[in-house]
């Protein structure tokens, strides 16, 4: 396909895939969205496959992963990239506006720009892991993942390092949204919820930790005992003396 014409047909694709939903501040934000369940018996909007704008055209690595992210039925926004601060940008991005499941969509709260692969383990994650794990488990499809956000311009806790969030390569997640009205909470119920919401939130933890290159749960430590940590990025991490399992690519606890 050639350049030009492929540069006028994603710059088309992206005007139907919907408005851009407002980039939320960092991890850290609460979100306070409606409860209210999707509807299961409509099927999912899709969108275009080529919706990844001017970058895909620069990066042809980005197509793939644009074309992978499309085929699963996610609705999404590719986002133009955009520097910050020092060791702060968003590159080949994209903005989540919901995921299809196995019986419908569900949507994703307070979530900024991701980077287009973290993306794409995100949405595999929420549809086969949590999801399925939500009606295997607690007898009810998800309806919402909770986060507290996706990039923010900011160092690791405590370090002068740069966060994987500093680059959109990390999502914080704080809890489930059932159809039937439950929430599930990682601050609430990973120690103090049922039997089987403490083995939902364990089950789909191990899920992340399949697709992750960084799952950081409340057994890491205090900083992260109310949400998951789902980093993308394919860098060993350090894990130190903390005692976790390292994947060999990652690190998961």
């Amino acid at each position: 396909m050639a350049p030009a014409f492929l540069a006028v047909f994603l710059a088309a694709s992206v005007a139907g895939c919907g408005g851009i939903i407002p980039v939320g501040g960092g991890s850290g934000e609460k979100n306070s969205s409606s409860n209210s369940a999707p509807n299961y018996d409509r099927q999912a909007s899709r969108p275009n496959v080529a919706a990844a704008a001017q970058s895909v055209a620069r990066r042809p690595a980005e197509a793939s992963c644009i074309r992978s992210l499309g085929s699963s039925g996610t609705r999404f926004t590719a986002l133009p990239d955009t520097y910050a601060g020092p060791g702060c940008h968003r590159l080949g991005t994209v903005q989540l506006m919901s995921i299809n499941g196995d019986r419908g969509s569900f949507a994703v709260s307070n979530i900024g720009a991701v980077q287009c692969d973290v993306a794409n383990a995100f949405s595999n994650w929420a549809r086969f892991g949590v999801d399925r794990a939500a009606r295997q488990i607690l007898g009810s499809p998800l309806a919402r993942i909770e986060t507290m956000g996706s990039y923010a311009c900011r160092n690791v806790a405590g370090s002068n390092k740069r966060s994987a969030h500093s680059r959109a390569e990390a999502i914080d997640v704080s809890g489930f949204v059932l159809a039937d009205g439950r929430r599930i909470r990682l601050d609430e119920d990973w120690n103090g919820g049922s039997a089987a919401e403490r083995e939902f939130l364990r089950v789909v933890r191990s899920s992340a930790c399949k697709r992750f290159g960084t799952v950081l749960s409340p057994d890491y430590d205090r900083a992260h005992a109310d949400h998951f940590h789902l980093e993308g990025s394919n860098q060993p991490f350090d894990a130190g003396s903390s005692g976790g399992v390292s994947s060999g690519t990652g690190f998961c606890r």
